[in-house]
């Protein structure tokens, strides 16, 4: 597993004249779990959206399987985003359609199947993410986790070579948030399709992980195993990771 699936390259990003992202530069290998982790307002988000191709730069690249995403716009851009799932933080379900209805919506949207096609792709889905059965319900009707579970069938409805996970376990108990973490991995290696994680969680990081990137204030601090990281020499890397009130990353709050 060494070939690059998305290369990030000098990723500048500003929103009104504020440097969100400052000259990240990393690659991101096929198959793997990558996780992105730092601190709130640090730019991960920010980070993710880019590399899905949701936002715009304000400078440097991204490239998937070695194409140059700026160099694709309208519908070739959106062939190329139709190949990434995208799992959001709040789980995004559209509250007046049932559960099945919202796994069927990019089926519906991007492919021309039929309707009975349809629902049995969305059914399987739902069952590889843990919720047969569920698929008449409303969100309301939903736990937290399972709107979870809901979004990540959603974002695999299509088949994705990478799924984006935006803060996966935000809100959840430590037993639900284990079992997401555990459903990331095995669908991970189930569809062989690279994840690509955004976090502050530091169990979920080092369960998951194959690989982390560590950023602050917008900048690429190091990048590395999990057992690299949790190794790490910089200061500031370590107070993230354990916690520490004292250290270099001072609380605003």
């Amino acid at each position: 597993m060494t070939d690059t699936i998305i290369a990030v390259e000098k990723i500048e990003k500003y929103y009104n004249g504020r440097k969100v992202l400052n000259g990240v530069s990393f690659d991101v290998r096929r198959g793997e779990i990558f996780v992105i982790m730092g601190g709130s307002g640090c730019g991960k988000s920010t980070l993710l959206r880019v590399m899905a191709g949701g936002v715009e730069p304000s400078r440097g690249r991204i490239f998937f399987n070695g194409q140059d995403m700026s160099g694709f716009a309208g519908e070739e851009k959106e062939k190329i985003r139709r190949r990434f799932g995208m799992s959001f933080q709040s789980a995004a379900l559209l509250d007046f359609l049932t559960v099945e209805e919202n796994v069927s919506l990019p089926l519906r949207e991007h492919t021309r199947l039929a309707p009975e096609i349809i629902s049995m792709i969305a059914q399987m889905k739902l069952k590889l993410v843990g919720l047969p059965g569920f698929e008449t319900y409303l969100p309301s009707e939903l736990s937290g986790g399972m709107k979870k579970r809901a979004g990540l069938a959603r974002a695999i409805a299509l088949d994705p070579e990478i799924v984006f996970y935006d803060e996966p376990t935000a809100g959840l108990d430590p037993v639900v948030c284990a079992v997401i973490d555990k459903l990331i991995v095995d669908l991970t290696k189930k569809l062989k399709i690279t994840s690509i994680v955004v976090t502050h969680n530091m169990e979920s990081v080092f369960r998951i992980a194959d690989r982390v990137a560590m950023l602050y204030n917008g900048n690429l601090l190091q990048v590395g195993t999990a057992q690299e990281i949790r190794n790490s020499s910089d200061p500031i890397v370590q107070q993230f990771i354990k916690g520490e009130i004292e250290g270099p990353i001072q609380s605003v709050d």
